[in-house]
């Protein structure tokens, strides 16, 4: 593929489309990114990245992208790639406005020989159900004749040193083999992982729904022997590094306040969802999810427990909840169970107050402690990680319910602070 003379068009500078533009970028392509955001165009004409990602900021410096809000310019690509979020409602049904919408928005400008990459997590079906009626009702183009649809679900863990969108692993489905080799050409030119090629459109929104369902799974297993063992006072990291031991077949997963992020706790409900309506009930999925979606509730039931113990009343008293993003060292508080963890201590009769470094807020660390009898961690950020036990009892903490298992128990306990985490 001549990079010099190809444009790639990314439709949704989110946390998987800016990283995807600039890599292209990288890579040699003229790259048009597109999305209905304003601020988050302008924010990255300024070669600053729309949410605290030190690396954005630094590869906006270095690779200039042209942004827009423009559908028009798709014109000129010769791939177009939607990368735009699909979330679930508060219904916990599948939400697929961000792909139906953006689909009739690109359709007027489609042209003969363009390969569309669908991005976005999907479950199985969409791709030939939804995407291709729209594009080709909206363009008069035929897939797979005038044009070229494939399915690449998106692989991106922000905040990982290690794993990148330069270097994870990818599968691609495609319409029709032309499809499939235009997109398998330009995948190697840009990353340094391998590239899986499936039989199917199906088969590529598949992989991506199982591999989130699967880590759903197995935190929820995790996540009941907590509850489990906080009944028999085990404690279940322990238990977990003991079967870590073990060369092979085990694979460990930890406990928590909740399962947050836009893949885990949605992804599967494309999966139930979808075959509920062919006729299936995934009752293993659907009881992962709810194990998951209780834990922010058992989180704060832990709270008014052990304030209950230190003969504490809930009425009034205020709790420091430190974190707000889903994980460390990021800003994105999307399911953030944090959030529900807030909302039940309130509905408690909690007082609470909240912290995070990568979220801007008018609390700091010292003041969100200030007057609290208890703090909850929510997120495991390194600074909160650091967290001397000291400090927190000079500032008259008397309770700390660990909701990511991330602090030093003993040293706590030692402190004199009542110590409670998941499972142990």
């Amino acid at each position: 593929m001549q990079k010099e003379s190809k444009t790639i068009a990314v439709i949704g500078l989110g946390y998987v489309g800016l990283p995807l533009a600039l890599l292209s970028r990288k890579k040699g392509y003229r790259v048009m990114g597109i999305d209905i955001d304003e601020k988050k165009i302008n924010s990255i004409k300024n070669n600053t990245s729309p949410f605290k990602d030190e690396k954005i900021d630094a590869d906006l410096k270095k690779y200039s992208i042209e942004a827009t809000t423009d559908f028009r310019k798709v014109n000129e690509a010769d791939i177009i790639i939607i990368c735009v979020p699909t979330p679930v409602d508060k219904d916990n049904m599948p939400d697929l406005s961000p792909v139906e919408n953006t689909c009739k928005s690109v359709g007027p400008f489609l042209k003969k020989g363009q390969l569309v990459v669908l991005e976005s997590t999907v479950n199985p079906g969409v791709s030939e159900t939804v995407v291709l009626p729209l594009l080709e009702e909206s363009s008069g183009l035929k897939g797979g004749d005038d044009f070229y649809l494939v399915h690449c679900p998106e692989r991106i863990n922000p905040g990982d040193k290690k794993w990148s969108v330069e270097n994870i692993d990818r599968v691609i489905g495609s319409l029709d083999d032309i499809g499939l080799i235009k997109a398998v050409e330009f995948y190697e030119s840009i990353i340094s992982g391998n590239i899986k090629r499936m039989g199917s459109l199906r088969e590529a929104e598949a992989v991506k729904v199982v591999e989130n369902s699967f880590r759903d799974i197995n935190i929820a297993f995790v996540n009941e022997l907590a509850m489990s063992f906080d009944h028999l006072d085990i404690d279940v990291v322990r238990v977990i590094e003991g079967a870590s031991t073990k060369p092979f077949a085990f694979m460990a997963h930890y406990p928590g306040c909740g399962v947050g992020g836009h893949c885990i706790p949605v992804d599967p409900y494309y999966l139930i969802e979808y075959a509920k309506k062919s006729g299936f009930d995934h009752k293993f999925l659907s009881l992962a999810r709810r194990i998951n979606s209780n834990m922010p509730k058992f989180t704060a039931d832990q709270v008014v427990n052990i304030l209950n113990k230190n003969e504490i009343p809930a009425e009034g008293t205020k709790i420091a909840v430190l974190g707000l993003s889903y994980k460390p060292e990021i800003d994105d508080m999307r399911e953030s169970p944090a959030v529900k963890i807030i909302e039940h201590l309130k509905d408690a009769g909690l007082s609470v107050s909240s912290y995070d470094p990568f979220i801007s807020s008018a609390e700091s660390l010292s003041s969100a402690i200030c007057g609290a009898k208890a703090v909850v961690v929510a997120t495991a950020h390194n600074v909160f990680k650091e967290i001397d036990p000291e400090y927190l009892v000079e500032k008259g903490v008397r309770i700390v319910v660990d909701g990511r298992n991330c602090l030093d128990k003993e040293a706590f306990i030692k402190a004199g602070i009542s110590y409670k985490g998941i499972g142990r």
